[in-house]
């Protein structure tokens, strides 16, 4: 018998992508309930309490971004958002509501699912029983927010007090996208929410002192457009 690997719930409007999506789920040991409807789908995450949404944003009766509000008022779910919607302000927008990660139709089945694991883990380390001490692991460095120090191999790096503050940010929910705007109003405040010259310039810092290779990032990744996320990291 296969493990049941979490409830979800799949908001989606168009028939032949809610078999597709269900199916291969399913096969991965997910229990799926469908919502064809922003009003069917926020009724069902109220009811199924599931582990993950996944949400089209083009629905019938309303705009996928109206839901992500909606669930926001009384749930910190992961929320996985699949759509055509391919322009940079309807990611931006979705992920400024709320939404935890955004995919482009076409897409392929191992991504969303790799997308949806990450976002589970991530939600299960934020809200489990084993919670995050505070201190991550990138490759060689190691970051301990409690006491407010960054080190590779042992010797301390120096993090200006901005650079600090994006990268608890980041970290602080590793793996999920967060938008420049977000970023920015953890930098320097929401004064500067438009600024986005400054997040480049620092972000790029960031990767100087943390990565192997500033040039091929594996750990502060980039979201064209949209912002930045934390990979393959290690909360201990």
């Amino acid at each position: 018998m296969q493990e049941h690997a979490g409830n979800i719930v799949f908001i989606e409007d168009d028939p032949h992508i809610r078999k597709l999506v269900r199916s291969a789920l399913e096969q991965e040991g997910f229990i799926v309930h469908e919502a064809k409807s922003a009003r069917e789908g926020v009724t069902e995450a109220g009811t199924r309490k599931p582990d993950l949404i996944i949400l089209d944003l083009g629905l019938p009766d309303g705009d996928g971004k109206q839901v992500i509000s909606e669930i926001r008022n009384w749930s910190s779910v992961p929320i996985v958002i699949l759509s055509a919607r391919t322009q940079e302000s309807e990611k931006v927008e979705a992920l400024d509501a709320g939404a935890d990660d955004y995919l482009v139709k076409p897409f392929g089945m191992p991504e969303l699912l790799a997308r949806m694991r990450a976002q589970l883990r991530r939600h299960a380390r934020a809200s489990g029983a084993g919670k995050s001490s505070g201190r991550y692991r990138l490759g060689e460095v190691v970051v301990d927010l409690p006491a407010r120090s960054v080190s590779r191999n042992g010797e301390a790096l120096h993090l200006t007090q901005i650079e600090y503050r994006l990268l608890a940010t980041l970290l602080r929910d590793a793996g999920r996208v967060i938008t420049h705007r977000q970023l920015l109003v953890a930098g320097w405040g929401p004064s500067h929410a438009e600024d986005g010259h400054y997040l480049r310039i620092y972000m790029q810092r960031l990767r100087q002192k943390l990565e192997r290779d500033a040039a091929q990032p594996v750990h502060i990744l980039t979201e064209i457009g949209v912002g930045y996320r934390v990979a393959d990291v290690v909360a201990e």
